[in-house]
């Protein structure tokens, strides 16, 4: 980018090239080079914004969990609206679709990452633990209303859910599941906790 052209947000630009490196090439071609590239900016914008790429890469992961977090209140406010199965599926798809599956190789490839995040205060795999919990959570809102019976393990549901989820987006090189493949894990794996 020229000097004296100003970027609109240079921090979310870098993260939105981040994300389309990742998704078009994988982790592996994540670089700095690669994003500043693709953000079409002098490399030296991502050093005057982050201390160094793994610190980026840890604010990149961070605001995807950020949006698991909004993605999550949208789905307790769906509770008690819809089906049960049709919630999920939709939150499921919604979520796997966007970057997350990408994100979760990138956390699993690089350990300099994995040490920042802990040290940012996460556990587990980000992005896939944050859903889990947003699963629960709605599937424990379900509960209270009725339409998950009082004895389901909310906790277990969602985690085979989020893990099942990921198995059916993971490895699809970019094109989603067979139509209805995400319904009917979901109806499988809720069919007994259904009322």
């Amino acid at each position: 980018m020229p000097t004296g052209v100003a970027m609109r947000d240079p921090r979310e630009q870098l993260f939105d090239a981040a994300e389309r490196v990742l998704l078009r090439d994988g982790p592996n071609a994540l670089t700095s080079r690669a994003v500043t590239t693709e953000a079409g900016c002098a490399k030296g914008v991502l050093h005057r914004h982050f201390a160094d790429f793994d610190a980026f890469l840890a604010e990149l992961v961070l605001a995807r969990v950020a949006r698991v977090g909004a993605q999550s209140a949208a789905l307790r406010e769906a509770a008690g609206s819809g089906s049960v199965v049709g919630n999920l599926t939709a939150a499921l798809t919604g979520l796997f679709e966007s970057v997350a599956v990408a994100v979760v190789g990138l956390v699993i490839s690089r350990d300099g990452l994995r040490a920042r995040l802990r040290q940012a205060g996460l556990t587990g795999i980000p992005v896939l633990a944050q859903a889990a919990v947003m699963i629960a959570d709605y599937l424990g809102a379900e509960r209270e209303r009725g339409r998950i019976a009082a004895e389901a393990d909310v906790d277990t549901l969602a985690l085979t859910l989020i893990g099942s989820g990921h198995l059916l987006f993971a490895g699809t090189e970019g094109s989603p599941p067979p139509d209805g493949a995400v319904r009917t894990v979901v109806e499988s794996v809720v069919a007994g906790a259904l009322p």
